[in-house]
């Protein structure tokens, strides 16, 4: 069976070889703006303007938040994620009939790095703070297997 052969040295040999990694972090603020009602729909029928779902805000806020943000600094930049999340609403909201937007999202938001391998393709590099490290997360909605099995035995 093949290996993975040796580990990569530190220094390549030539040194266009060695990618250099802008480092991003993130500084406090929120970028953009909030979430804008005047370019949801209106029921012709009440009148009443269309709620953004929630997954699309959550998105949104979650864009606005992060380190990626402070790299999205003209309006043309905000203006083209929210085209994305207004893609993003119309896909969530419409029970998985417009599925087929979540790929031109998928290309929207590689554009600006949202995925560890997107970050690496545009070789840039997000400092986590110390008070965040790497893996930690709230696990208050991780069930113990032992309970889950328990449960389903019925003890």
């Amino acid at each position: 069976m093949a290996g993975v052969g040796p580990a990569p040295k530190e220094n390549r040999s030539r040194k266009r070889d060695t990618p250099t990694r802008e480092i991003i972090k993130s500084d406090g603020k929120l970028g953009g703006f909030p979430l804008p009602d005047d370019v949801l729909p209106v029921d012709p029928e009440t009148g009443d303007r269309e709620e953004w779902h929630p997954a699309t805000v959550r998105f949104w806020e979650n864009w606005r938040a992060s380190p990626q943000a402070s790299k999205m600094v003209t309006a043309p930049d905000w203006d083209y994620m929210l085209d994305t999340a207004l893609m993003h609403h119309i896909a969530w909201s419409s029970g998985g009939r417009n599925s087929e937007r979540f790929a031109e999202i998928r290309l929207r938001v590689a554009t600006f790095g949202a995925t560890p391998a997107d970050r690496l393709r545009l070789r840039l590099e997000v400092e986590v703070p110390e008070e965040y490290p790497v893996g930690a997360s709230d696990r208050s909605n991780v069930t113990s297997i032992e309970d889950r099995r328990r449960r389903i035995a019925g003890e």
